[in-house]
């Protein structure tokens, strides 16, 4: 813990934003926050979030639910429509070590982002720049490094690899580096 909010409560230094706030829901003052995650586990399982609006700062979660892919919850001190209304946007936060365990084969978006991803004959595709789902899938979005050599069109191209172990073949976060069965030129 390394700074204070506004309120004088320390702010975790390991806090990763696992979703936003889309709107609200109904006219009692719940939120509906869209999350990073089509399980929302970190979500759903911590009471205590961290939003960023209108600056950051601790909120109590006294209940929520997945309704339609998205968390609906009820915030305390957001106790109508127009206060939740006012959160549309927020980034919202969670300490990563409140995060539920996963199995040795499962990861969090965020444990991914920043590896370097090479292909099976060693061919340096670029960085893991964020991630993404087209509903069956995760996908990675990775963008490759620019070379002296390289076409500038080509090298600023982002390329996307589904996160499948058709596809994905290592996941070596002490290394910080994915190994892929892809070309260079897919």
């Amino acid at each position: 813990m390394t700074d204070k909010n506004a309120s004088g409560v320390q702010v975790p230094d390991d806090l990763a934003q696992v979703g936003f706030v889309f709107g609200a829901y109904g006219v009692a003052g719940w939120v509906r926050i869209r999350p990073f995650s089509e399980d929302a586990d970190a979500l759903l399982s911590v009471k205590n979030w961290w939003i960023d609006k209108p600056s950051l700062h601790d909120v109590e979660v006294k209940q929520c639910k997945l309704h339609g892919g998205d968390v609906v919850a009820q915030l305390v001190g957001v106790t109508d429509r127009d206060v939740a209304e006012a959160l549309k946007g927020a980034a919202v936060s969670v300490p990563r070590s409140r995060f539920p365990a996963l199995s040795d084969d499962e990861f969090y978006w965020t444990e991914l982002i920043g590896l370097e991803v090479e292909n099976l004959q060693g061919e340096h595709l670029g960085t893991v720049t964020d991630m993404m789902s087209n509903g069956p899938q995760s996908i990675l979005r990775i963008q490759p490094a620019a070379t002296p050599d390289a076409d500038p069109e080509v090298a600023a191209q982002e390329r996307l690899i589904p996160f499948v172990d058709a596809f994905v073949i290592k996941v070596d976060k002490a290394a910080k580096k994915i190994t892929v069965d892809w070309g260079l030129d897919y």
